[in-house]
């Protein structure tokens, strides 16, 4: 599972718990997407998550 390249944001595990009670393992998987973001002036295609994007912490190519 690809990690934010930004914040560090991977999945996230614990376990679901239905209605009557019974559990079982759930993972639940951050929104992260393959952009293209300026670095020192160079192109590089790295994982960063929406909230990073939305945020403004990078620059888009």
């Amino acid at each position: 599972m690809a990690k934010c390249a930004v914040c560090g944001k991977g999945a996230h595990f614990g376990i679901k718990v239905s209605h009557s009670h019974r559990r079982s393992n759930k993972m639940w998987k951050s929104n992260v997407k393959s952009v293209k973001i300026n670095v020192n002036g160079a192109t590089k295609k790295l994982y960063v998550c929406t909230s990073c994007l939305r945020s403004g912490l990078v620059e888009r190519a």
